[in-house]
């Protein structure tokens, strides 16, 4: 079995030095989520306060506040920092 781990390990090793997977943005996230759920703009009022807010979002015109990543976060079952761009790296 040791080498069963030792292999584990130096897999896990090179995935980290050689393959970052960037995390994607906010707005890809959101939009795919709108796509694969079958949804429109309005479907997401809730989240946002407006449709004018969610277009304004999709656009790149408008940041998530703190309140629309929590209400993304539970509406969609997802962890919040899917919604909060930032970048990471396998295995971190």
């Amino acid at each position: 079995m040791e080498a069963i781990e030792l292999l584990t390990l130096l897999v896990e090793r090179y995935e980290q030095e050689h393959s970052a997977i960037p995390m994607a943005d906010p707005i890809s996230i959101v939009r795919l989520l709108i796509e694969q759920q079958g949804l429109t703009q309005r479907d997401l009022i809730p989240q946002f306060g407006s449709e004018s807010a969610v277009s304004m979002f999709l656009g790149g015109q408008r940041k998530l506040t703190v309140e629309q990543v929590r209400r993304l976060s539970a509406r969609f079952k997802l962890p919040a920092d899917v919604f909060i761009r930032k970048s990471r790296v396998a295995g971190a």
